[in-house]
């Protein structure tokens, strides 16, 4: 019996396949918090600075329930204000925003007043200057429907090294159709594939040196698509550049 438990909470945890199409909406909740630019810098998903990345003001963190343990970074979500004649601009507009951050639950405030992003709830966290596309800036808090949409994307992947000489880094972004990868590996003039760790976001890594060596990477969606960037880093590479691959 308890394996069987075991099973099943194993089975719920795990990440929802996106099949890149649009889905049914959903109802959840949206805030947003107050920046100098018009984006949300850095985040749980890793990304830094999300205007050099080209996500800018249309990012959003996300509650627990959505985020995955950071699997969704990177996914695309469409989302309406619904449901509040007084907040919600007229016509119902909508926003395409990018998964870049977590937001935290306060577990101290009812998820009702102050603690939208505890468990279980969806909420969406987003810029100021992507919430007043679809409400009044003077909200606190608005009802919003979402669904997940293909991300599309300018330009191909892009793919940032770091680590040092036994440690191995890759930052992904710029991620078009499911927007979030599942596996991701790479491949040096030396070495076969080698299967990387997710680390945290959109981080994956590995101890290894692939230092003088053209890299080449391969990464996988999450509705099973794979693609490959054959020599996307030339051999004379530095920790800190960013390169260009393919896209979906």
């Amino acid at each position: 019996m308890a394996a069987f438990i075991a099973m099943i909470v194993y089975m719920v945890l795990l990440p929802t396949p996106f099949a890149a199409k649009d889905e049914e909406w959903k109802s959840a909740t949206a805030t947003y918090t107050k920046e100098i630019d018009g984006s949300i810098i850095a985040g749980a998903c890793g990304y830094g600075d999300l205007h050099k990345i080209r996500y800018g003001k249309h990012s959003a963190g996300l509650s627990s329930m959505l985020f995955n343990g950071g699997s969704t970074c990177g996914a695309c979500f469409e989302l309406r204000c619904v449901d509040h004649i007084l907040w919600c601009l007229e016509g119902s507009p909508t926003v395409i925003l990018t998964a870049t951050d977590f937001c935290p639950p306060n577990d101290g405030l009812s998820s009702d007043y102050g603690g939208w992003c505890n468990f279980p709830k969806e909420h969406f966290e987003m810029s100021e200057a992507a919430f007043t596309e679809i409400a009044e800036k003077k909200a606190d808090i608005v009802p919003v429907q979402y669904r997940r949409v293909r991300c599309d994307r300018s330009g191909g992947l892009r793919f940032t090294v770091s680590g040092n000489s036994r440690f191995f880094q890759v930052l992904i972004t710029n991620v078009g159709m499911d927007g979030e990868l599942v596996a991701v590996k790479v491949k040096g003039s030396r070495t076969g594939w080698i299967p990387l760790a997710r680390n945290w976001g959109q981080n994956w890594q590995s101890n290894v040196n692939l230092h003088g060596q053209p890299l080449s990477f391969e990464v996988t969606s999450s509705s099973g698509r794979a693609l490959t960037s054959y020599g996307a880093a030339p051999g004379n590479w530095q920790f800190g550049q960013t390169f260009e691959g393919k896209q979906f």
